[in-house]
């Protein structure tokens, strides 16, 4: 009788312990399952409780069995262990992960939804990745274990499950993930240092293009904000035409070098007023050496003397090899080329043409009407944009003009809050 008293009151006190049922059946396993783990898990907790970075880690318990998650979930709190929460459910099971974002998961094999296939799931996720799994099983299979480790699984541990087997490995398991966090949170804080270095870098580099292109911009007597209006121009009408972001950026900025090849021409040729000589025709054709090579063959005509620019800017630009210099290059070598093909110094016609190249010609061609000149005034801003529809599909890309009339408004406030005053 005192006998099925003393059992009676053990199975009261290990249901109470546990917060469940236990039927009679597994009474005896459970009793000897919570001796072990009083036994063993006890010592860790001063180790578990000197570190809070552990105490407060967050463990996910998953078994559709109960009383498994129980008594691993007993264990780690004795341990010291704070924060551990179980799921019974399998077939909800990734998504509790997905929610709760735990340090750790220990996971059962054998349940409704193989646990392999959970760990699967797990390990194919970028965000999940990194949470390490230790998974538990009754079976003696090598292929388990095999395929529990190749899937990348932190630890396989058999049943009957010892706390001198769980502890440990749980403390591993955390360590690794801890120190993951840290390589994490380092590569953040040096992704951040080489973005905040970067972009100084690069408004270094756009400081710089801005006075090499004010210096050319000086050369040919234009001291007002030509060039600044040009990128501006450039820019907004990129972003009309449909190109992307990265695209649309390196135009505007690399749009005010469009003339730097002027540095390289004579003040007597570049500043005269009236036309050029043969003379000093051919003395801009020896500035320019190579230049003579990719022209077409050239008349006389002092009209199209200050050509030589075009690939002298680029022959000055293109040594560079950062995306912004290539298309600073590229801009320079091209922005007077014609959509009929009569342009230069290539004489690219068409699409042949750079879409850089085109959008910088219709924004350097509409600033330069709508600017006084040495050899001219400043045209009226209605006259300026019919002018640019009558040079549509020969002179320009009929898209690109198009494109231009449709942001007019942004035009004119540009040239308004950037006008040059006497």
């Amino acid at each position: 009788m005192s006998t099925r008293m003393m059992n009676a009151r053990e199975h009261e006190l290990i249901e109470k312990t546990l917060g469940i049922e236990i039927p009679d059946r597994v009474l005896p396993a459970t009793a000897a399952s919570l001796q072990n783990l009083h036994a063993v898990a006890g010592p860790f907790a001063s180790t578990i409780a000197a570190s809070d970075e552990f105490q407060n880690r967050k463990i996910l318990v998953i078994d559709d069995e109960a009383i498994n998650v129980r008594l691993i979930q007993k264990c780690l709190q004795i341990a010291g262990y704070r924060k551990v929460e179980t799921h019974t459910e399998p077939e909800s099971a990734l998504e509790r992960i997905i929610t709760q974002q735990p340090d750790l998961v220990i996971c059962d094999v054998v349940m409704s939804v193989s646990g392999l296939q959970i760990l699967q799931q797990v390990a194919s996720s970028p965000d999940l990745r990194n949470i390490p799994m230790i998974m538990i099983t009754a079976s003696e299979d090598e292929r388990v274990r095999s395929d529990a480790l190749e899937l990348g699984a932190a630890e396989l541990l058999t049943k009957p499950l010892r706390a001198t087997s769980l502890l440990p490995r749980v403390r591993n398991a955390l360590l690794l993930r801890s120190q993951f966090d840290q390589m994490l949170n380092h590569r953040r804080e040096l992704e951040s240092q080489i973005q905040a270095r970067t972009a100084e870098l690069m408004l270094s580099r756009l400081e710089l293009i801005h006075c090499l292109a004010k210096l050319a911009e000086f050369r040919d007597n234009e001291t007002g904000h030509h060039v600044v209006r040009v990128g501006r121009y450039a820019g907004i009408l990129a972003r009309q035409m449909g190109l992307d972001r990265a695209t649309c950026e390196l135009i505007e900025h690399a749009a005010p070098l469009h003339d730097i090849g002027k540095i390289g021409i004579g003040d007597d040729i570049l500043r005269k007023p009236g036309k050029l000589t043969p003379e000093e025709f051919e003395t801009m054709q020896r500035h320019v050496g190579l230049g003579k090579r990719v022209f077409q063959p050239l008349s006389h005509s002092e009209s199209l003397q200050l050509r030589a620019h075009t690939r002298l800017g680029e022959m000055m630009i293109g040594v560079g090899s950062s995306p912004l210099l290539r298309m600073a290059s590229e801009i320079a070598l091209t922005h007077h080329e014609r959509w009929d093909g009569n342009g230069y110094p290539i004489g690219l016609k068409g699409t042949d043409i750079p879409m850089s190249g085109r959008i910088v010609a219709v924004a350097d061609v509409f600033d330069a009407l709508s600017s006084k000149r040495v050899y001219k005034p400043a045209f009226p801003i209605d006259k300026c944009f019919e002018i640019l529809q009558e040079e549509s599909g020969t002179h320009f890309d009929p898209d690109v003009v198009n494109a231009f009339m449709r942001i007019r408004d942004e035009i004119v406030r540009i040239r308004i809050d950037l006008a040059d005053v006497d």
